[in-house]
């Protein structure tokens, strides 16, 4: 459209610096060759851009010429000025140094930690040096998976009833009141909490009033949040090995160091992590059903936790991530409402339980420590989006949350029996895989033609290539793996798109298919 092309922020020195023009133009050649402007990007236009830096468009327009010039954009007939599909081989020296701003021209060699190389610049994007803690961060991330194939984890999301959410949605927003557009409490939208502490006492044992709870954007939002509040940069945290990697990226981001603990049968062994970190005073765990394992955490195991963070002046973070979905009785107490001495900090998400663009998870905190966390809030994070907040809130209270946890507790169940009998058929000898009483996946271990051989990284990329996504369980693990296994999501998949998702499983091995 006229005028249109990306926005463009940049710092100019008009105290008697460089030229203008010369500032503008050096500024958009780095800001293509690192690639924050990508090659095929429109430019916006010489009027716009002049308005938008306080320039003249004449100093615009000599800077821009001096791009054409050198290759870096072009011009296309009556349809303004874009970066160019094809950048000239630049390969600077010497990197500008302008109000203090350093330019990195260093990058982090991954086969000679500590070394750095000269980058090649090629178009594209550029990596500056990083801090150790952001070059922990970027080797941690895991690349995104194919959502769309058996077996990737996830709910169900075209059973998810999104034309009442719509409904709710308009009800809330078609005429939004004050109290929702200008948010006043850091803590969250009230009668969302005032849903939640009631959902919590009646269905998780936990004990609170709804003034302790935090609305967050994610559970990995609330990790680090508690860590900043309750630890120092440094400190050490225990946490389950093989365990969730978003609990370790968060703890990370926040400059905490993580002690791994091993999970077995009755879930994690704190007399074991005292071992191993004697000084930590934080450990995360997920007592209800533990990821990936999905062991349940024992009641002597609970209680000598409680104790240990009791005696230890010490902190559990209860991260609760699925509890809705056990298809065996009623969902297990959770282990806050066990707590007498106020050392627990309870995590929710309601990211797989209805859809994960929600974006919105909760924290559950001791009553002392409300208002530290609501002021550290502020100076994080301010608040939530409201946006769903509200909507969220309504949904909960008219009973769509709770009709739409039974629906989709009865479907799981059918869909992880489909799992069960067509592995049993198609995959006997090949992998083990036993029912589990919750959840939305399910392990399958090496059966004996594999044990002992099989390698999930290998079986995971040679899935891919025969459209089965699945997970490898060693990439759950921080340390060295201990099991390999498989991960297999079941929730978000038909019963008709698992059974072929394993008899295309079972044809990637020898002999098989």
């Amino acid at each position: 459209m006229p005028g249109g092309g990306n926005l463009v922020a940049m710092d100019l020195d008009r105290d008697g610096g460089a030229p203008l023009y010369r500032q503008l133009y050096e500024g958009f050649r780095l800001m293509i060759l690192d690639g924050r402007l990508p090659s095929g990007s429109r430019l916006p236009a010489n009027r716009v851009l002049a308005q938008d830096l306080a320039l003249s468009r004449n100093t615009v327009a000599n800077a821009l010429q001096q791009l054409l010039a050198e290759g870096y954009v072009e011009t296309r007939k009556g349809d303004g000025t874009y970066v160019a599909s094809e950048l000239p081989d630049a390969r600077p020296n010497t990197l500008e140094r302008r109000r203090g701003e350093h330019l990195a021209s260093r990058q982090l060699s991954p086969d000679r930690p500590g070394h750095y190389e000269t980058p090649q610049f090629t178009g594209a994007p550029r990596h500056y040096g990083l801090s150790r803690r952001g070059s922990t961060l970027a080797a941690i991330s895991r690349t995104p998976y194919n959502t769309e194939k058996a077996f990737a984890p996830g709910p169900d999301l075209k059973n998810f009833p999104f034309d009442i959410w719509a409904r709710l949605m308009t009800r809330f927003w078609r005429r939004p009141s004050s109290e929702l557009t200008v948010s006043r409490d850091a803590g969250g939208y009230p009668p969302l909490k005032a849903a939640i502490a009631a959902y919590l006492g009646a269905m998780r044992g936990v004990r609170c009033d709804p003034g302790q709870i935090i609305i967050v954007s994610g559970a990995q939002q609330a990790i680090n949040l508690a860590a900043q509040v309750l630890l120092d940069h440094d400190d050490q945290a225990l946490v389950e090995e093989p365990g969730y990697g978003g609990i370790r990226g968060a703890l990370t981001a926040a400059g905490i160091r993580t002690a791994l603990v091993p999970v077995d049968d009755e879930g994690m062994d704190i007399a074991q992590g005292e071992s191993r970190a004697p000084l930590a005073r934080f450990a995360c765990v997920a007592p209800s059903h533990q990821f990936p394992l999905g062991v349940v955490m024992s009641l002597r195991r609970r209680l000598a936790l409680i104790e240990w963070a009791r005696r230890r002046q010490g902190w559990i973070l209860e991260d609760d991530y699925d509890s809705e979905y056990r298809y065996s009785g009623r969902p297990l107490a959770a282990l806050q409402g066990l707590d007498t001495t106020g050392r627990v900090i309870y995590v929710g998400s309601f990211s797989k339980v209805l859809f994960p663009a929600l974006r919105l998870g909760y924290l559950v905190v001791p009553p002392d420590l409300v208002d530290p966390f609501i002021r550290a809030r502020r100076v994080l994070d301010d608040h939530a989006a409201m946006l769903a907040q509200p909507v969220l809130a309504s949904f909960i209270e008219d009973g769509h949350f709770a009709a739409h946890v039974r629906r989709m507790r009865r479907l799981y169940a059918a869909r992880q029996d489909a799992l069960l009998d067509t592995a049993k058929r198609e995959l006997s000898g090949l992998l083990d895989i036993a029912a589990d009483e919750a959840g939305m996946h399910l392990i399958a271990w090496p059966g004996d033609v594999l044990s002992g051989t099989m390698d999930d990284n290998g079986v995971v990329t040679a899935a891919a290539q025969s459209e089965v996504t699945a997970m490898a369980l060693s990439a759950t693990y921080a340390g060295k793996p201990a099991r390999h296994g498989l991960m297999l999501g079941y929730a978000a998949h038909t019963e008709e798109a698992i059974v072929q998702g394993v008899r295309c499983l079972a044809s990637i091995f020898p002999g098989q298919g």
